[in-house]
């Protein structure tokens, strides 16, 4: 039995699409749209890839290049996901704090300026080398580095401006609790 060789394997490359996907337009529905479109779009340019490229990166660069295309056409969507974000921050059920933390950091990294979180997650999430981010993003290097050391300094604000969780509580707190 002869065995055929993947290049092209790109239900392989599934999980990093969807990631990047739901980091880009943060609604798991839109990035599964998202991701067929550029899966779509990567079988129409399939003769385009290079059979030694790297396909992860050539895939991430078509799923970013179809959201661009995507804000271009239609910026009121964004603007609602955005109020839609805010919505659903108000409705954290009490006393899960871990998942308020979690919500908190997730929120801070979705109020990043699209570029920087664009770069950011390539890098920090889906662990592209600066090169190969900066490939699938079009930019050059040292843009991409501007950008990841811009959202970390925002992140890292964001972590010294925002109150930690504490389990320490005071009871009464007029100082009067032994009396």
């Amino acid at each position: 039995m002869e065995r055929k060789d993947r290049p092209f394997d790109v239900i392989g490359q599934l999980a990093a699409l969807r990631r990047y996907a739901r980091s880009l337009v943060r609604n798991s529905d839109e990035a599964e749209d998202l991701v067929h479109d550029a899966l779509v779009r990567a079988l129409e340019k399939k003769k385009s890839f290079r059979s030694g490229g790297n396909l992860r990166t050539w895939l991430l660069s078509i799923l970013h290049n179809a959201h661009i295309d995507r804000l271009r056409q239609n910026r009121s969507l964004t603007r609602r996901h955005d109020e839609a974000a805010v919505e659903a921050e108000q409705s954290l059920p009490a006393g899960q704090e871990h998942a308020v933390r979690l919500q908190q950091v997730r929120d801070a990294f979705f109020d990043l300026p699209e570029e920087q979180r664009e770069a950011l997650h390539l890098v920090a999430i889906e662990g592209l080398s600066y090169q190969e981010a900066a490939n699938a993003l079009g930019i050059p290097v040292g843009t991409l580095m501007s950008r990841i050391s811009r959202a970390r300094a925002q992140l890292r604000e964001f972590e010294e401006k925002t109150p930690r969780i504490s389990h320490l509580r005071l009871i009464g707190g007029d100082g009067n609790e032994g009396n």
